[in-house]
């Protein structure tokens, strides 16, 4: 057909004998066609290599082949930290032939409603959502208006939204018990958010590893500069501590920082212990022992939760807990 037109609906349709509708349901999949008339709606459309319109097709089924991955931090966060950009590629690796593509979306300001009338609107057929906070109304608004959404973490609130999550919790009890076994007694946590699952989990995990009253916190956000802030308010009210579970990598480095600036040797002085097994842990000196997350696995089945659900699968789990496990370094 070189030098003519792209071949149009009317033409498969001619060149099949059927009429107009029948090809448009056989391309979208839809019933009510039968096989001898598919079989020559598929020889006419390999005949005359037609290629459907994507946009009048999305009209038909009413899906955007797309689905959102809803970062509910701001730029400069997601950007800053090793966690999101293998959250990023689990869920790009999860929809690997499945022809959708991924919207990324993050929380700039949401006073508006935009984020939310934007998901809500028909832009996106599914959401995955990440870095939840407590009180966040997101994910009910999401299932109030029917769009297919599963959570990266436990969420706090009580909704019933399906999810995947680490087992932070047993996590920090390994990480608390290998501090006592390797000797040390007077043990401190820089505990993550308070208003995120994965902080409450590993506070409560690393008070439950402990053989004595676990009473040595003191609270940071998932940040480098919060770990240094929060290692020096521990130095200051615990001089004599010996050893740190940290509940994120990001905010170990930001301990470290602190105890070099402080003269104290790791793990001379004081051992420390981080969460994740992000490359940040390869990358401090002393080199970090830490509570690995296959964070990569977390983007990629939560992905197949939801385009599972996508495709009408009734018979899924509400949640997925993948495990952790312990990465000893030299800085314990």
């Amino acid at each position: 057909m070189r030098g003519s037109q792209a071949p149009t609906l009317e033409a498969v349709a001619r060149a099949a004998g059927v009429s107009r509708s029948t090809v448009s349901r056989v391309i979208n999949n839809l019933p009510g066609v039968s096989k001898r008339a598919k079989l020559a709606v598929d020889r006419a459309i390999a005949e005359l290599r037609y290629v459907p319109n994507q946009a009048a097709r999305n009209l038909v089924t009413r899906r955007t082949n797309s689905i959102a991955l809803v970062v509910s931090e701001r730029g400069d966060r997601v950007f800053s930290d090793p966690f999101f950009a293998k959250i990023l590629r689990g869920v790009y690796a999860g929809m690997a032939g499945s022809r959708r593509q991924l919207v990324l979306l993050m929380d700039q300001d949401r006073e508006d409603g935009a984020l939310e009338a934007y998901l809500c609107g028909g832009h996106v057929d599914g959401a995955v959502v990440v870095s939840l906070h407590r009180g966040d109304p997101l994910p009910a608004r999401l299932v109030e208006a029917g769009l297919p959404v599963v959570l990266v973490g436990r969420p706090l609130a009580d909704v019933k939204v399906p999810y995947v999550d680490s087992d932070n919790f047993t996590g920090a009890v390994t990480a608390a018990r290998h501090l006592v076994s390797s000797g040390r007694r007077k043990i401190a946590t820089i505990a993550g958010p308070q208003d995120m699952a994965a902080g409450v989990d590993r506070l409560n995990g690393w008070q439950a590893g402990m053989v004595e009253p676990a009473d040595r916190i003191a609270h940071s956000d998932f940040s480098v500069e919060g770990g240094a802030r929060a290692m020096a308010e521990l130095l200051d009210k615990y001089p004599d501590i010996d050893g740190v579970f940290a509940a994120a990598d990001i905010i170990a480095v930001g301990a470290l920082r602190t105890l070099a600036e402080h003269g104290k040797r790791v793990p001379d002085d004081i051992a420390l212990v981080g969460f994740d097994d992000s490359v940040l842990a390869t990358t401090t000196a002393p080199q970090l022992t830490t509570v690995r997350q296959d964070v990569e696995e977390l983007g990629r089945t939560t992905t197949w939760h939801l385009l599972a659900q996508l495709a009408g699968e009734q018979v899924l789990p509400p949640s997925v807990l993948l495990p952790t496990a312990l990465v000893e370094r030299s800085s314990t």
